[in-house]
């Protein structure tokens, strides 16, 4: 009798629920309108929509604002030159993404920096993951930055309080006190919990 009821209730044809995170507005730009004049609403395009980046808290944007402060400091003061981004839109793939935080080489600055959209991944870029991001979808997003140009990511877990370092050749965990030094930016490095706060 249980069974039957199962098998009635799964002949119905269930409800599709579009993900809160998608825009309403998901399919009326293109790529290509995207990448020549990214929203300003901070969505990224992704299999032809716009998504919104949610889970944007005070821990999310102080740690953001952290990352942003501390490598734009490095640049600064050890004169090794380029840029640091927040929110900077980039061309992967066939994706338009918006990298939390974001470092730019002199050249590449160079060749593109008066550019809408950089026409490929940053060099070096850190996402802070959300409590309410998806374990596979960040990593998915790490490896489309390596495959796009990326040389590094970091990928910053604010509530337990450690980094995951990705680049082409390695994948490595670091926590509290452990020193983690940039590959990209140059001559940088620093602790979980200094990075943190």
């Amino acid at each position: 009798m249980v069974s039957t009821a199962i098998a009635e209730k799964n002949t119905e044809p269930e409800e599709i629920a579009i993900p809160k995170n998608t825009l309403e507005n998901s399919l009326e730009i293109s790529l290509d309108e995207w990448v020549k004049n990214p929203p300003s609403d901070g969505s990224e395009w992704v299999n032809g929509n716009l998504i919104e980046k949610t889970g944007m808290t005070l821990q999310h944007s102080r740690v953001q604002s952290r990352v942003g402060r501390l490598w734009g400091n490095h640049v600064e003061n050890s004169g090794i030159g380029g840029e640091v981004y927040t929110e900077v839109p980039c061309h992967t793939l066939d994706r338009g993404r918006r990298p939390d935080v974001a470092y730019l080489t002199p050249e590449l600055f160079a060749e593109y920096g008066n550019l809408s959209t950089l026409p490929q991944s940053f060099p070096l870029i850190a996402e802070i993951v959300s409590p309410t991001d998806i374990a596979n979808e960040v990593f998915a997003k790490a490896n489309e930055y390596l495959r796009s140009g990326c040389q590094e990511v970091w990928l910053i877990f604010g509530e337990e309080r450690l980094l995951v370092v990705l680049t082409q050749e390695s994948r490595k965990i670091y926590i509290a006190d452990e020193i983690v030094a940039s590959l990209v930016l140059t001559g940088f490095s620093t602790t979980v919990n200094a990075l943190l706060g």
